[in-house]
């Protein structure tokens, strides 16, 4: 299978003259945005938003609307890919969506939590929510994995005439030494 790469270019743009893609799907919460602006205060970009250059020579964002929304008066990395707008479309669609598929490797998460230190209350608050998250779905993994065990025993279900037959042969079966147990079924 050949990949293209459809990148073009890097370019340090002013956030405020990107323009928005008006088939954005994604809304971003006030929890996404506390974090964010933890994160970038904290850390700064570490990634480039996407971009599709119009006839115009304008930028259209395919990803990023937020970190642009969050830092207008920025000058922050941008992708500019060779793209169509059919395309450009699918990577709006996917782009996120396929990061979203993956499953966290819940040992590895844990460390990471357990080391990494943040000020921001929103960024704490974000990892919050994804430790209590990867807790919750290893919890789940294990009892799905945990096998029942059924020790091996051999019974009898005799069905009786009434209640006074089922509690004849009880007391017959107890006499005998039989361990028993009354079942009725409605």
């Amino acid at each position: 299978m050949e990949i293209r790469d459809r990148i073009r270019e890097l370019r340090r743009v002013p956030a405020r003259e990107l323009q928005p893609n008006p088939r954005n799907w994604r809304t971003h919460p006030a929890a996404q945005r506390d974090a964010l602006r933890g994160l970038l205060a904290e850390v700064g970009y570490a990634g480039a938003l996407l971009a599709r250059e119009l006839e115009d020579g304008s930028l259209q964002l395919i990803d990023g609307h937020l970190r642009a929304e969050t830092t207008p008066d920025a000058v922050v990395p941008v992708l500019v890919l060779d793209v169509t707008a059919a395309e450009a479309d699918k990577i709006l669609l996917t782009h996120d969506s396929v990061a979203a598929l993956a499953e966290p490797d819940h040992e590895q998460l844990a460390a990471l939590l357990k080391d990494a230190e943040f000020i921001n209350p929103g960024v704490e608050e974000l990892l919050k929510g994804l430790m209590c998250q990867a807790t919750e779905t290893a919890e789940q993994a294990a009892m799905e994995r945990e096998e029942v065990v059924i020790p091996e025993s051999w019974q009898v279900v005799v069905e009786c005439r009434d209640e006074a037959n089922q509690r004849e042969i009880f007391e017959r079966m107890r006499e005998e030494g039989y361990r028993c147990r009354v079942l009725t079924l409605s």
